[in-house]
């Protein structure tokens, strides 16, 4: 196999990227409530361990999502209909991005509550 130039590899990632985004519902909901996040973290100052945990939380949500992305993708180009196998690596795939999202929530309550409650 041919290896191809670092900047074509590039520019099919973006090229991913733009697909993902366009394409993608749940996506665009991960990244506005992310840009939400930012946004509250900005108001906030959150630290800067703070800021790479909440980073970290979105970076491994929506590289989740992307993933799940592809794998629906292409669950339905091998296989159009129902098949029990198909289902449950969709399945899997969706509970990766739910499993990501709780346990990135969870953080949050964490990191942004107390700043919340400390100025009320």
């Amino acid at each position: 196999m041919k290896t191809q130039p670092l900047s074509k590899a590039f520019t099919h990632a973006f090229h991913g990227m733009a697909d993902f985004i366009r394409n993608d519902r749940n996506g665009r909901i991960h990244i506005g409530i992310s840009a939400f996040v930012v946004v509250a973290g900005l108001l906030l100052n959150v630290s800067i361990i703070e800021w790479s945990i909440l980073l970290l939380c979105i970076a491994i949500v929506i590289g989740l999502e992307m993933i799940n992305h592809a794998i629906e993708n292409i669950c339905d180009v091998v296989h159009a209909n129902v098949h029990p196998l198909i289902k449950t690596a969709k399945d899997v795939a969706a509970g990766a991005v739910l499993w990501s999202v709780m346990v990135s929530v969870i953080i949050g309550i964490l990191i942004f509550l107390p700043k919340l409650l400390s100025y009320s």
